[in-house]
């Protein structure tokens, strides 16, 4: 097994947190995605930050375009690793 993993940058929790449940519905993911609270050094306004799904694949069977278009559904995207 490998050690991929995706990392989908969304704009504020709510979208994260609507993104981290479908997209275990989408695309049967084995685990639940990580969900983390990003913020620039600094920033304590939760607006100013960004939510980051951090997505396991260890079978590497999930497509980075894919991916890119679901969180781009939350005007998300995937980071490049």
């Amino acid at each position: 097994m490998s050690d991929v993993r995706h990392v989908l940058v969304l704009p504020d929790r709510d979208a994260a947190e609507e993104a981290a449940q479908a997209l275990g519905e989408r695309f049967e993911t084995d685990e639940e995605p990580r969900l983390l609270r990003d913020a620039l050094a600094g920033e304590d306004d939760a607006e100013d930050a960004q939510w980051l799904l951090l997505v396991r694949d260890e079978r590497a069977r999930l497509d980075p375009g894919e991916l890119d278009a679901f969180a781009g559904e939350w005007e998300g995207w995937r980071e490049e690793p």
